[in-house]
């Protein structure tokens, strides 16, 4: 499915150490998604959005948004015929939000409570 550009699970495990130059002393991944060559990663700190440029993808851009710098989210759930999930989140000084879409294999509900569990606190 990564070939329509959707967002799959990957195991949190292996992102902790494909990603670990990436994380602080003690942070955890809680949560992994690939997208294509990007990546996105739910630690118990931040949300990481690893974006890989070019055509080699050897270029490699790294957002750090830290959960309280998220000031709303929205997620939208595959349908019968759209069997694509969305999600949606806006960063406190930006005025468009970030959008991600995941296959309908992908939970969307669990991405929602990873997000709800870290931004509501």
């Amino acid at each position: 499915m990564a070939l329509f550009g959707n967002a799959h699970t990957i195991d949190s495990g292996q992102a902790q150490q494909d990603f670990a130059r990436l994380l602080g002393h003690g942070e955890q991944v809680h949560a992994a998604y690939l997208l294509i060559r990007d990546t996105i990663l739910f630690t118990d700190r931040r949300l990481i959005l690893v974006d890989k440029q070019g055509i080699t993808g050897k270029k490699v851009e790294y957002h750090s948004i830290p959960y309280r710098s998220i000031t709303h989210f929205a997620v939208e759930t595959a349908g019968t015929f759209d069997l694509d999930a969305e999600l949606k989140i806006w960063v406190s000084g930006t005025p468009t939000p970030i959008e991600k879409t995941f296959t309908k294999g992908v939970d969307i509900y669990e991405v929602q409570a990873i997000l709800t569990q870290f931004v509501a606190k």
